[in-house]
């Protein structure tokens, strides 16, 4: 039940409100989950009652739709701001490393090897810089916010609705996937870079 509530008898409180003989919620505690479906389809099937039945998951769910919607759009648009910064710093990063090794590269090319072991040790690069960058940042966000409790406004009932954050593994699968994804797409053009560096214009560093 919520924490705020007021409890009078209900024929006293519905004349208040002018809602006649109408209720706009019902609990009910059934004997089991299964009993859920039974007590649905009876409901929905007498045309004396106009009902909805749900869980209190669902309804408590379609409460803070526009919450959600609200928070996931903010949620999003920042997420793929720092992504975009993430994958230029990415480049940046992989072009310091190609233009530092440049020796390096042309000594692995002149020995036989070919263009595509080059991309390859490149993109490995990138990747696991990322995902150390990611490990490090999902283990900052779990120890700040993992169990974090806020309030914020319902913007559908007008009332306050508590929540709490909490960083489960698959959202740290998911944060680590998209940081490699993000390496990946970083590295790809430093590593097509180190691939067509000439040969002989690179040894010439030596």
């Amino acid at each position: 039940m919520s924490e705020s509530e007021l409890w009078c008898d209900v024929k006293v409180l519905q004349p208040a409100f002018r809602r006649g003989n109408s209720y706009q919620s019902v609990y009910a505690r059934l004997a089991s989950a299964d009993a859920f479906q039974q007590l649905k389809d009876s409901l929905t099937a007498n045309p004396q009652l106009t009902v909805s039945a749900m869980r209190a998951p669902e309804y408590y769910g379609s409460q803070t739709e526009t919450l959600q919607r609200i928070i996931r759009t903010i949620g999003g648009i920042i997420a793929l701001l720092m992504g975009v910064g993430a994958v230029f710093g990415a480049v940046i990063t992989m072009y310091t490393a190609v233009a530092s090794r440049t020796r390096e590269i042309a000594t692995l090319r002149a020995l036989g090897f070919g263009a595509l072991p080059v991309v390859v040790s490149v993109l490995a690069e990138g990747a696991l810089l990322s995902l150390v960058g990611g490990v490090i940042g999902g283990a900052i966000a779990w120890a700040a916010f993992d169990g974090y409790e806020t309030a914020t406004m319902n913007f559908q009932s007008f009332s306050q609705i508590a929540f709490a954050f909490a960083v489960t593994p698959a959202l740290l699968g998911t944060a680590l996937t998209y940081a490699i994804l993000m390496g990946l797409a970083g590295g790809l053009l430093p590593a097509i870079r180190a691939a067509r560096l000439p040969v002989v214009t690179a040894l010439r560093q030596l």
